[in-house]
């Protein structure tokens, strides 16, 4: 259990650095207000992507989940959204997944959202 949870943490840190971020949404319609989110924490992803891109089957096949929506989007090493001062920063891609029960690790069903 160790030794995949070390090699899932290489593979996403490998691939944080070696995978381009999908726009943040400035005016994007794609994105919803981060008031919206009623599944739990916004999350801060350091990647987005869908789950049929390479690196997220990838990482999906390692943790022995099947998505059936090819369309979904899936975000890679995410963390909760901090709150200094009572404002909410994110340095990377702020976004509301249906499922955060992965560690960190994986975050699926993720929306865009303006903090």
């Amino acid at each position: 259990m160790q030794f995949k949870l070390a090699f899932v943490s290489a593979a996403l840190a490998t691939l944080a650095v070696a995978t381009p971020n999908f726009s943040r949404g400035d005016g994007d319609s794609c994105t919803q207000p981060a008031s919206s989110c009623s599944t739990g924490p916004i999350q801060c992803c350091n990647s987005i992507q869908q789950a049929t891109s390479s690196s997220c089957t990838s990482i999906l096949g390692l943790l022995g989940l099947l998505i059936s929506d090819p369309t979904v989007l899936v975000g890679l090493n995410c963390s909760p959204v901090t709150v200094v001062g009572g404002v909410s920063t994110c340095s990377a891609n702020a976004v509301c997944c249906e499922d955060n029960s992965h560690g960190g690790v994986i975050s699926i069903g993720c929306v865009p959202v303006t903090l």
